[in-house]
């Protein structure tokens, strides 16, 4: 079994952490709480990581939300109720989600219906949509933007 962290070496290597990658509060106490370490030295190495802007929560935000749009094709729904579960400030996620670009990201829903569209089967019409409808509701989107969404690729 693995010696237990002293407080400085777990600041140590979550700064290293976050220096390396972008990570919120909630991570890093998670890490920390994994690691053995108190809840009060939990608090002063995230407080001093703060201080030192190894976290910096807004940032990660932007990040984030960067990412699981780009990456993972996630709609704005979606991405909020991850954050909300990182303990993301309400004003952070909005702050983050106001930098999609709403072009980009009504033209991202269209490919990913249009990749699910070639691959759905049903002769119905109405039941291929209810299936393109939950796709996208599943991966965040708004329902008003998924109805003009299925109206442009299918007449």
């Amino acid at each position: 079994m693995a010696k237990p962290l002293t407080p400085p070496e777990a600041l140590h290597r979550a700064a290293a952490l976050c220096s390396s990658a972008e990570h919120c509060k909630a991570d890093i106490l998670d890490k920390l709480t994994r690691w053995g370490i108190s809840p009060a030295d939990s608090r002063t190495i995230i407080d001093r990581l703060v201080q030192e802007r190894f976290i910096d929560e807004p940032r990660y935000a932007i990040a984030f939300v960067k990412d699981k749009f780009r990456f993972s094709g996630w709609g704005r729904i979606k991405i909020r109720y991850a954050l909300q579960q990182k303990r993301i400030a309400s004003s952070d996620i909005d702050a983050a989600l106001a930098c999609l670009d709403e072009e980009q990201y009504t033209q991202r829903l269209l490919d990913l219906l249009r990749a699910k569209a070639r691959s759905t089967t049903g002769d119905d019409t109405e039941a291929r949509r209810a299936k393109l409808f939950r796709f996208a509701t599943s991966r965040g989107f708004e329902s008003n933007l998924i109805f003009n969404a299925l109206k442009q690729i299918e007449p």
